[in-house]
Parts: structure tokens; C-alpha cells; sequence
């Protein structure tokens, strides 16, 4: 795959997920018919919305990645860790949304539980995909290491 690496990959097809999603949650309450055609429990708008995202996925990974400076950052580590962690949340969210709409009137005190329970997987998920995935630059990892005491 070349610079094109399974982690950019599996964060573009999420990304495309949510923002699907996110679309398609927005126009399923809307009175066109066409809108609520589904295959399988599956929108058909959901489908050709996803397709579309996967082609401007990257755009939008790397028009954030500018917008936050990322390249620029001596300490990559956290910007990444928030920019994984953002796009699994939404992820979750946006799957409540389109294809389990009934869990969104359960609460937690007055905050959906949907939302408590993405943000907690939201972090569990990006602890593992950092182990999985995140490659430190060792010139940036030895500044933060500590001297040996004698």
C-alpha cells in the first residue's frame, strides 16, 4: 500500500462512517420518501452518502491536519491521540443516530446515555489503537525521557 498505510485507511473508512451517518440521521426525518428507502435495515441514502465520503476522506483528514498544525507540532503524540479518539466518538454516535435511533431516549441524569457510553468506548478505542498503530519518532521520545539517578 505504499504511504497509503492501513491505519489511514481504517481512519478514513471510520471518518466516512460518521460523516455518513451524520448525514443521513440529518435527512431521515425529512418527508421525502426516497429518503427512507432501506435495504437490509440499511438507508440507501446512508449507502451513497458513504460511497461519496470515502472519496473526500482524505481531504478532510488532511484539511484538519492543517487547520491543527499538525505537521508542525515537535509533539505529534497528542493532537493524533484527540484526532483518533474525535473520529471514534463520532463514529458511535452517528451509528445510534441512523440505525438505533431508540437508544437516543435513554439518560443518564439528564445526558444521553448513547454519548456516555461513546465517549467511554470513544478512549478505550483510541488507548488500543495507539498501541496498535502509533509509531513515536524516537528523537522527540528521548527529550521526555528521564536521567538515571545516581
Amino acid at each position: 500500500m505504499g504511504e497509503y498505510t492501513l491505519s489511514k485507511f481504517f481512519q478514513n473508512v471510520l471518518l466516512s462512517f460518521a460523516m455518513a451517518a451524520s448525514v443521513s440521521a440529518w435527512y431521515s426525518q425529512a418527508g421525502f420518501s426516497i429518503m427512507n428507502i432501506e435495504i437490509l435495515t440499511v438507508p440507501v441514502f446512508f449507502i451513497v452518502v458513504f460511497a461519496l465520503s470515502l472519496v473526500i476522506a482524505e481531504d478532510v483528514r488532511n484539511s484538519f491536519k492543517k487547520v491543527l498544525w499538525f505537521e508542525k507540532r515537535k509533539d505529534k503524540r497528542p493532537i493524533w491521540q484527540v484526532g483518533i479518539g474525535m473520529i471514534f466518538f463520532f463514529a458511535q454516535v452517528g451509528f445510534v443516530e441512523t440505525f438505533a435511533r431508540g437508544l437516543m431516549s435513554l439518560d443518564l441524569g439528564g445526558m444521553p446515555l448513547y454519548i456516555v457510553f461513546s465517549f467511554m468506548n470513544a478512549f478505550l478505542l483510541t488507548v488500543i489503537y495507539e498501541e496498535i498503530f502509533f509509531v513515536e519518532d524516537q528523537e522527540v521520545a528521548e527529550q521526555y525521557k528521564f536521567k538515571k539517578l545516581k
